[in-house]
């Protein structure tokens, strides 16, 4: 099957890049990346892309005196290759409000917390600081302002005593990896809607019960 056409922009490593190459291998799965971009050649995930035998671009935005330009460069590109969907997995570079009008609805973005809370950087540290019992990951649309959109998938990530930033965030990124490729999916096959600022899901499963952390006794 032809399927949703993607493009993944990263600037690192490309984790949740790996995830979703291995998803879109599956014959099944309802979505194909056809593009990843980086801002930097030396992008270890640019490699990963290759291997899979995904078409590669790279713009330094250091070649573009405005942000813009930057942006409406990439925008060309997409537009040519006919990307349906963008998935932000590690693009460090903050996107114009052009740029974010333009593909409003169909860019999408995960994070390692539970949004809203804790936007921006060093979420981690942040949620050990303020004492939380649960973290996590969301996918969710991006808007002009940083880490806000429609909430797609979510998934909660329990704060244990002796955590560190670090082991928090390894645990975190093992569930980045499961629910970026679900959100790719049910909007790749037609099972999210946008009313407003909420991403609606149509014949989905809803968890039935609570988390509760620290488990009571007994």
């Amino acid at each position: 099957m032809a399927g949703l056409r993607l493009c993944v922009p990263i600037s690192g490593r490309g984790s949740n890049l790996g995830a979703l190459i291995a998803a879109c291998a599956d014959p099944q799965f309802p979505a194909r990346i056809e593009l990843v971009i980086s801002n930097k050649a030396s992008a270890a995930g640019l490699a990963l892309a290759e291997r899979a035998g995904i078409p590669t671009r790279v713009f330094d935005h250091r070649a573009y005196s405005k942000r813009s330009d930057f942006d409406r460069e990439m925008t060309r590109v997409m537009e040519d290759m006919q990307i349906e969907l963008i998935c932000l997995a590690g693009f460090m570079r903050l996107l114009s409000d052009e740029f974010c009008d333009h593909w409003r609805d169909r860019m999408i973005n995960i994070h390692p917390s539970l949004l809203p809370s804790f936007k921006g950087l060093d979420v981690q540290q942040a949620a050990i600081d303020a004492g939380v019992r649960f973290s996590g990951c969301t996918v969710h649309y991006v808007r002009k302002e940083m880490d806000t959109g429609p909430i797609v998938v979510q998934a909660a990530v329990p704060v244990r005593t002796a955590d560190t930033a670090e082991t928090l965030a390894q645990r975190i990124l093992v569930e980045e990896h499961k629910i970026y490729p679900q959100a790719v999916r049910l909007i790749a096959e037609g099972q999210v809607h946008i009313r407003g600022e909420r991403a609606i899901l149509i014949d989905h499963k809803m968890p039935a019960n609570a988390l509760i952390n620290p488990l009571p006794n007994g």
